[in-house]
């Protein structure tokens, strides 16, 4: 059976929201006969769909395609006005109550909560937007952390490139999880991409204009195991104690030993995931000593122990 998979474009759309799923939903139509897939991008009206990066990409009329088994809606700037246009809600409403299964990529997430479809669900988006989106729906259980979420018929996903991540689950659960690791191989991606997103917002979140201070997180960053005191730190950017405490709080909007926690944290969290580490070695290599130490700070931080986020990761494996 061959399943039409539609991805919803709209004018400022985020380009790799579409055009990464699609690469991935392009190879199983390659190895396998008769080819699995069938693949549109459909917009409002047919022609070419400009995206945020200023590239166009050409679109069918969304009346056109008929069969629909799975949508995905991409995300972008462009969902600022797409969330206010009643045809385009609409038609993702009608679409929802119709295919197996309705998704969104980075912020195509907007869309379908404005649409309704995530109320009492769970849900992701880009990490960025985490917060705003949980204001804006406080009737979604929004987790900011998660490459992608399956609540039932909805799949979100994260930020742009988790756009593939989602699309190899999909296949996954269409096809079987060897022609997804071949997807995943002739991609030259992760099959499962181990940690969630905080693995890349830890040092954006932190970052300073200042290049000394970014060029010392960095410092910070690659050598986690190693004590990392206001003294050690003053003196690896030439400044005293107390000058280098308020300044890096001005410029870092967090206090030496906070950021310090966030990235040795970072960092744990993407080993307990990844890997089957003891977590003693996972709490050393961090830099965080032990293991209680460790679990203190992430029931502190992250509301859960380690242990309950390795198992966690195992079921998704």
């Amino acid at each position: 059976m061959t399943r039409t998979i539609a991805f919803l474009v709209f004018d400022g759309f985020q380009l790799l929201d579409a055009t990464g799923p699609i690469g991935a939903f392009e190879r199983p139509t390659q190895m396998i006969a008769p080819a699995p897939y069938r693949l549109a991008v459909i917009a409002r009206t047919s022609g070419l769909v400009r995206s945020s990066a200023g590239v166009a990409i050409e679109a069918r009329d969304w009346r056109t395609v008929r069969g629909i088994d799975t949508l995905i809606v991409a995300g972008g700037e462009g969902t600022r006005t797409a969330v206010t246009c009643a045809a385009t809600l609409d038609f993702v409403r009608r679409q929802a109550r119709k295919v197996r299964r309705i998704c969104s990529v980075c912020s195509g997430s907007c869309i379908l909560a404005e649409a309704g479809l995530l109320e009492g669900r769970r849900a992701t988006t880009h990490w960025r937007r985490s917060e705003h989106f949980q204001r804006r729906y406080p009737g979604v259980t929004v987790e900011a952390d998660r490459i992608f979420i399956r609540d039932g018929r909805v799949w979100t996903s994260a930020g742009i490139t988790a756009g593939i991540d989602l699309a190899l689950a999909l296949i996954a659960d269409d096809l079987g999880d060897d022609v997804a690791k071949q997807s995943a191989q002739e991609l030259v991606v992760y099959h499962r991409r181990p940690g969630g997103q905080s693995q890349f917002s830890a040092l954006l979140d932190i970052a300073s204009e200042e290049e000394k201070f970014k060029a010392l997180l960095g410092w910070m960053r690659d050598r986690l195991a190693e004590p990392l005191t206001v003294e050690r730190l003053a003196e690896q950017v030439g400044m005293s104690a107390r000058n280098f405490a308020r300044a890096f709080g001005r410029a870092c909007g967090t206090t030496p030993a906070k950021a310090v926690e966030r990235l040795r944290l970072e960092v744990a969290r993407e080993r307990i995931e990844s890997t089957a580490w003891p977590l003693s070695r996972v709490a050393e290599q961090s830099g965080f000593g032990d293991a209680e130490r460790m679990r203190r700070a992430f029931l502190r931080n992250l509301g859960q122990p380690p242990q309950a986020l390795r198992r966690a990761a195992r079921e998704l494996a």
